[in-house]
């Protein structure tokens, strides 16, 4: 695991969403995260949303914590876009707000498997060992070209930390 701190601008992006929480996501029945990504490609947000920045990469966005990563959330599947013009019926928008953020590239691995380990590492840090206190304004995954193989992606998680 690679960890670098960066100042990221802000980012607008169009997809789905839903309101969850780790408890909800720790039970198969009532996880809704996978819910949300398989409806963003079954409505074809990849074909229908505007205004792409960069096709092909995708985000998984949490934001508006209720506490932290242990109240609810909202989670958010989706592109960035240039505007918020033309949003497709059934979709929604999200401002990632810019600010301080420590990035995380994962090791090559199996999915979900990779992205599960990196975040169980991120929960076990120290605000020192992760770059600052956690502002729980948000926080992000990236997916680009680095993970179309299943068995070998990799990943970036940006966690927002305090000035």
């Amino acid at each position: 695991m690679q960890k670098v701190t960066v100042h990221h601008p802000d980012i607008k992006l169009v997809g789905k969403k839903a309101r969850t929480s780790y408890a909800l996501e720790s039970n198969g029945e009532t996880a809704l995260i996978w819910p949300t990504i398989q409806k963003y490609f079954q409505l074809e947000g990849p074909q229908k949303i505007q205004n792409m920045i960069s096709p092909g990469v995708t985000y998984s966005a949490y934001t508006e914590y209720e506490s932290d990563c242990n109240g609810e959330y909202t989670y958010f599947f989706g592109v960035q876009v240039s505007s918020f013009d033309q949003v497709p019926e059934g979709f929604f928008t999200m401002t990632i707000p810019a600010q301080k953020y420590t990035k995380f590239t994962s090791q090559p691995g199996i999915m979900p498997q990779v992205c599960i380990e990196l975040w169980q590492n991120i929960w076990a840090m120290s605000p020192a060992d992760l770059g600052g206190v956690r502002e729980y304004k948000a926080d992000f995954e990236v997916y680009d070209e680095r993970s179309i193989n299943p068995e070998q992606v990799v990943l970036d998680i940006y966690i927002g930390v305090k000035p």
